[in-house]
């Protein structure tokens, strides 16, 4: 496989019809197929959407799982200077 293309994966899932007919709409308008708009979607989600903001949670837990904190005093010290620059 050449170096530009990702390694993929083949999946399968149920999708509701009218999921289904929604993209098949936006891929008919972007005369892209309907898989090349669900990638967009999906990458979306992970990227900027919810699941981006569960995988951040997921490691600020494990931060706090391995004792990597931030004392107050300096994160009120930080703060200050935030402030002192706006």
């Amino acid at each position: 496989m050449p170096d530009d293309q990702p390694m993929t994966s083949h999946v399968s899932l149920r999708v509701p019809t009218n999921l289904v007919e929604a993209f098949d709409r936006i891929a008919a308008a972007l005369e892209r197929p309907r898989s090349w708009v669900m990638l967009r979607a999906l990458r979306q989600y992970l990227d900027k959407g919810e699941g981006r903001e569960i995988e951040e949670d997921t490691e600020s837990l494990a931060e706090l799982d391995r004792g990597e904190v931030v004392s107050s005093e300096k994160l009120h010290r930080r703060l200050r200077e935030i402030i002192a620059k706006s």
